[in-house]
């Protein structure tokens, strides 16, 4: 477990730790309060499938804290641009490759925009919600804490004055395992995989960006798969 005490000989502060670590926590908590309030045999649409309006009020209230904390945020070096695109393309192939090359069952069930195909205002507004959660809070969210926090947070408390992208075993190990462990099941495989590339574009570039920019590659090149094949348990 982690230990967020402070150290009063420790020069990062609690404003500092709360603006790597708090967005990524409300992002959690709202795909907890989606999965617990859950009833599909609800006769109202919020229950049956609260994730319509849980989604896009999380990515509004995430958004509005990484803006706030804006000014904390370490980026390391200049986005490796290279490298940050071969990355992502890298993990969207390994994402959907049981499904394009291997033969797997299709991944139906999940966040269906469908359901509002007859009132255009309310498709196309879910639509672009879901692809600003996927392509910028999500990204933005989860590499600041994996990249920008946890990995070195794992190296010392004092997380700030260790570079971006320094290798060592145990933070890679830990932070690859633990960034597979907030996925499904079925994506654990590919979640595995994406969290050692995402690592080594860290160690590689020495940059935040360059992992942000890899992580909204593969998660828009993801979200126009499932819009073409509409395999909403992608999402």
């Amino acid at each position: 477990m982690l230990n967020f005490a402070m150290d009063p000989d420790k020069a990062t502060s609690g404003k500092s730790l709360a603006a790597y670590v708090l967005p990524f926590a409300l992002f959690i908590g709202g795909l907890s309060l989606a999965s617990w309030i859950k009833n599909p045999a609800s006769g109202s649409l919020l229950f049956q499938k609260p994730e319509l309006w849980i989604y896009p009020l999380q990515s509004l209230i995430c958004g509005a804290v990484l803006i706030f904390f804006w000014r904390e945020y370490d980026w390391g070096k200049r986005p490796g641009w290279l490298t940050g695109i071969a990355a992502g393309g890298l993990v969207l192939g390994l994402w959907i490759a049981p499904q394009v090359l291997l033969g797997a069952a299709p991944r139906l069930e999940g966040f269906d925009p469908t359901v509002f195909e007859g009132q255009s205002f309310l498709y196309w507004l879910t639509i672009l919600s879901r692809f600003a959660r996927l392509v910028i809070v999500v990204p933005l969210l989860e590499e600041i804490f994996w990249r920008g926090f946890l990995m070195r947070y794992l190296i010392d408390e004092d997380f700030q004055k260790i570079r971006i992208g320094i290798f060592r075993w145990k933070a890679f190990v830990i932070v690859s395992f633990a960034f597979m462990l907030v996925h499904s099941m079925a994506d654990w495989p590919a979640a595995l995989a994406c969290g050692i590339i995402y690592n080594l574009v860290a160690i590689r570039t020495g940059s935040l960006g360059a992992c942000i920019l890899a992580h909204s590659l593969t998660n828009l090149g993801l979200g126009i798969y499932i819009m073409a094949t509409r395999q909403w348990g992608f999402w």
